[in-house]
């Protein structure tokens, strides 16, 4: 043996493998080892994440309604580890929903147009307005209606009234039209 080699225990092979280590100096192998193992976990995670917001990034060309729906099934199932959720979600995704918004906005703003309140009007407004009626009703309880030239208007609102509103309100014995309306 040299003088610098430490010496070889009996039960020791003459030619060590390459993963051996002497004592006191660092172990290439495990390090190699952990950083593939964080690697690989990273890795899966990130996989793992990618694949499970699939079905929000298919529904993301949608709708919001629909984005909204998909992106809580995604979330119940990421949460719960019920899978039934995320295929509810895929499956969602992929279907397109009919517009039923748009058709029910057409039908609301014809309703306002008839009922004769603006479109700009909040509903808030709406409610106010429809609570002071019902509190002016409550005091008056047959209020008549105010007649000025061809225009008729409501007494308690004092806005115009349409020929259609007109024909339904009961007549009064005088032949006019009373602005109660049932």
């Amino acid at each position: 043996m040299s003088a610098g080699m430490p010496e070889l225990h009996p039960a020791a092979s003459e030619h060590a493998p390459i993963y051996m280590t002497a004592p006191g100096e660092t172990d290439r192998l495990f390090v190699v080892c952990i950083l593939i193992l964080l690697f690989a976990v990273l890795g899966f995670g990130i996989l793992f994440l990618r694949l499970h917001s699939l079905p929000e990034q298919l529904a993301h060309k949608g709708r919001k309604l629909q984005y909204e729906l998909v992106a809580v099934l995604g979330l119940i199932s990421l949460f719960t580890h019920e899978h039934i959720f995320w295929i509810a979600g895929l499956l969602l995704a992929f279907v397109d929903l009919p517009d039923f918004g748009t058709p029910l906005n057409r039908i609301a703003g014809s309703a306002e147009k008839i009922a004769g309140i603006r479109s700009d009007e909040g509903a808030g407004e709406l409610q106010a307005e429809t609570s002071a009626a019902m509190n002016q009703t409550r005091q008056a309880s047959a209020a008549p209606s105010v007649t000025t030239g061809e225009e008729r208007r409501d007494a308690q609102t004092l806005r115009p009234v349409s020929p259609q509103v007109v024909a339904l309100l009961p007549i009064t014995p005088e032949g006019t039209p009373s602005g109660r309306r049932s």
